[in-house]
């Protein structure tokens, strides 16, 4: 039970729900994905992410200097069966639908542009490179 309570413990956050209703809606986002659609700091980001990475319900990868995270599978039923839940309810709350609509507006900035958020994960080199490209979302749901 102490593993279910944490889990709930997890879900709890209003930031890291928010995060894992994008990350289960796109199969991966970058930090300053994540900054631009909720409209918070790297810090705040990270932090919320990090926790997440902990508890094990997301992944991360690095590409040069930009992380990118996902939601992780997981073999526990009660997580699973948690999630699914989750996602099914948060997709006609109209706060997440928000959320979604704020993300694909930047993902599309992102990608006419090339350009990151100010001090995002991902934000331009220093080098004179154009910044790293969006990833193609993840149209279908989970």
């Amino acid at each position: 039970m102490k593993d279910v309570a944490r889990f709930l413990k997890l879900l709890a956050d209003e930031s890291r729900l928010k995060i894992l209703w994008l990350l289960l809606n796109h199969r991966e986002l970058c930090v300053c994905d994540l900054m631009e659609a909720l409209q918070i700091t790297q810090s705040k980001a990270s932090r919320h992410l990090a926790t997440l990475r902990h508890a094990g319900l997301v992944t991360d990868r690095k590409e040069a200097t930009w992380s990118y995270y996902s939601i992780c599978p997981t073999d526990n039923q009660v997580e699973r069966a948690l999630l699914d839940v989750l996602s099914e309810k948060l997709a006609h709350h109209p706060g997440a639908a928000r959320i979604l609509q704020n993300l694909n507006g930047w993902l599309q900035r992102k990608e006419r542009d090339a350009a990151c958020a100010p001090g995002g994960a991902c934000g331009p080199s220093t080098n004179g490179k154009p910044a790293h490209r969006a990833r193609e979302p993840n149209s279908g749901g989970k």
